[in-house]
C-alpha cells in the first residue's frame, strides 16, 4: 500500500502543467490563441505601441539516411494595449501573423 502511495504520488509530481490558452478581453469582445492581427485591431483597436523582430532558426530534417538543413524565418511581433492607469497594460504577441501569448505589463497611464 506504501508503494503505491508513493507511485501515485510520483506520478502527480511528474505529470506535465497545461499551459495557459493565450486571451485578452477588449470591452465585450474576446480574442484567443491562433488569433489574426486583423482580428485583434477589430475587437481590441490599435494598440499604444507595436515593436517587431525576425528570428532565424535552423531546422533539421531527416528522411532515410539523407538529412536536410534549412533556416526557417519567424517574423514576432508585439502590440501593447494601454487600458488606463487602473488596469495592467497588455501585451499581445504574434508569431508569423497568429497571437501565440498575452502577458500583463506595469500599470497603464
Amino acid at each position: 500500500m506504501r508503494t503505491l502511495l508513493l507511485a501515485v504520488a510520483v506520478a502527480v509530481v511528474w505529470v506535465p502543467v497545461v499551459g495557459q490558452a493565450a486571451s485578452l478581453r477588449c470591452g465585450t469582445g474576446l480574442v484567443s490563441d491562433g488569433a489574426s492581427k486583423s482580428d485583434v485591431a477589430a475587437k481590441c483597436g490599435e494598440p499604444t505601441s507595436k515593436e517587431s523582430r525576425t528570428e532565424s532558426e535552423e531546422v533539421k530534417t531527416k528522411d532515410g539516411d539523407t538529412s536536410t538543413k534549412r533556416v526557417v524565418q519567424k517574423t514576432f511581433e508585439e502590440w501593447t494595449y494601454n487600458f488606463g492607469a487602473n488596469r495592467l497594460q497588455q501585451v499581445v504577441v504574434f508569431e508569423n501573423g497568429k497571437l501565440i501569448e498575452v502577458k500583463s505589463a506595469g500599470y497603464g497611464r
